[in-house]
């Protein structure tokens, strides 16, 4: 494995209270040096990272990447070359795959796929149900042994809580991390847009936002019941933030994350009959997205996912109540981030910590830090350079963006996984 000198990057590391100008220093995969410069250290490639941004390697909490079962959406392959490409080292993976992620044959197809991909950081969650049909639990304990990093409901509702206790003790006794998107189901009432004047106006089946207040309070009182640790993903609305906030006031075991799209889009600017805006849970209210921010700004929500769902174009030719919700995002997870920056939401080393260091205490795993002995997990992106959201930059196989078109500001120009260099722009010729 190649000795690297990533040299003159202003280096940001929220975990140990780092931004400045200097050097990193990577050998054997792992970080052996930050700014001072090791003993003898001869580089096998220097970096060039003036005027650049170096930081910890992004950690995605929510994605899809369409395999096993739906490759007519997207692959591994290219899921991973365009997550490189953003800066992403570690993602991941919903159990709403097919076969769901219920049985350890599942964990280990699919870490042969990401072998295959040559990306092998993708943490599978498994499923908190067998099928995630909510009768029968998962075999969670071989699921974590077989390298299931968390359990999860994925998009899936849990309609009987009964279960939903049960799997929380069953996780709990075994110190699992549960993932739970909130979601009551009869509420949501198979709804596509948020309860509000849009709906309205176009006649379109609706979710409130008490399906998922509803559903996060129901588990929150789980959560005090049976002391399981809990990872509220993609909330989206005020009141959530009100209710995690004051869970955590409490000292209960829970975190959350948002999608970025939620924290730039709500109802207001959905195009009419674009499914492209089609997302669960649906793009809310002006005074939610502005709580979601004020959430991300306070800590109340650590972490930040492109809750990536590439879709191929038939899944959003149909009338938007019929299409698939889902956008894919994991190329404008950094830009849309550093917008939050420059509107002063946040400042550029919150920004970082929300996609590296808290996902990395979410899950409970010695990554999203520079610090020396870890794995050489590192994102170096230029803020200033600004690039357009169309067929020559983008990689994902999924162009399902409501985004497409735009130009943004902030583009990675080199990822290393592990020491090992996974994008270069350069040699991507974008």
């Amino acid at each position: 494995m190649s000795l690297i000198h990533i040299k003159q990057g202003h280096i940001i590391d929220p975990v140990n209270n780092i931004s400045r100008i200097g050097c990193v220093y990577v050998a054997e995969g792992k970080i052996i040096s930050v700014t001072n410069e090791p003993a003898g250290f001869k580089a096998d490639r220097v970096i060039n990272a003036q005027n650049q941004i170096v930081c910890p390697g992004f950690i995605d909490l929510s994605t899809r990447l369409r395999e096993p079962g739906q490759t007519r959406k997207a692959t591994f392959k290219s899921e991973t070359i365009a997550a490189a490409s953003a800066g992403i080292t570690t993602m991941c993976l919903q159990p709403d795959t097919s076969p769901v992620i219920d049985a350890p044959a599942v964990v280990e197809l699919i870490k042969e796929q990401a072998k295959k991909a040559d990306y092998p950081q993708i943490y599978p969650i498994s499923a908190l149900t067998q099928k995630l049909e909510g009768i029968e639990l998962s075999a969670m304990l071989s699921l974590k042994q077989a390298g299931c990093i968390a359990v999860g409901n994925a998009n899936q509702p849990v309609r009987n809580l009964l279960i939903l206790r049960r799997a929380m003790e069953y996780a709990a006794s075994h110190d699992l991390l549960v993932m739970f998107k909130p979601n009551d189901y009869w509420l949501g009432n198979n709804g596509c847009v948020h309860e509000g004047a849009f709906a309205t106006r176009y006649g379109l089946p609706s979710i409130p936002e008490a399906a998922e207040t509803i559903a996060l309070a129901q588990c929150l009182e789980l959560v005090e019941l049976t002391g399981c640790r809990v990872h509220f993903g993609q909330l989206s609305c005020k009141r959530s933030v009100i209710k995690i906030h004051q869970a955590k006031k409490y000292g209960l075991q829970v975190s959350a994350d948002v999608a970025v799209h939620q924290l730039h889009l709500t109802e207001n600017d959905i195009i009419p009959f674009d499914s492209n805006y089609h997302v669960l849970p649906p793009l809310r209210t002006e005074a939610d997205k502005q709580y979601l921010r004020q959430g991300l700004a306070s800590g109340t929500i650590n972490s930040i996912c492109s809750d990536h769902q590439p879709h191929d174009v038939d899944a959003k030719l149909a009338a938007f109540p019929e299409t698939e919700p889902g956008v894919a995002a994991l190329e404008t997870l950094l830009p849309l981030m550093l917008k939050l920056v420059a509107q002063g939401i946040i400042t550029i080393e919150q920004g970082i910590a929300s996609l590296s260091e808290n996902p990395a205490r979410v899950l409970g795993i010695k990554s999203g830090a520079l610090t020396e002995g870890f794995a050489a997990d590192i994102c170096i992106f230029d803020p200033k350079l600004t690039w357009q959201v169309n067929s020559d930059n983008w990689k994902s196989q999924g162009v399902n963006t409501p985004f497409w078109g735009q130009t943004f500001k902030g583009r990675v120009t080199h990822t290393l996984q592990a020491g090992k260099i996974i994008h270069c722009l350069e040699k991507s010729g974008a």
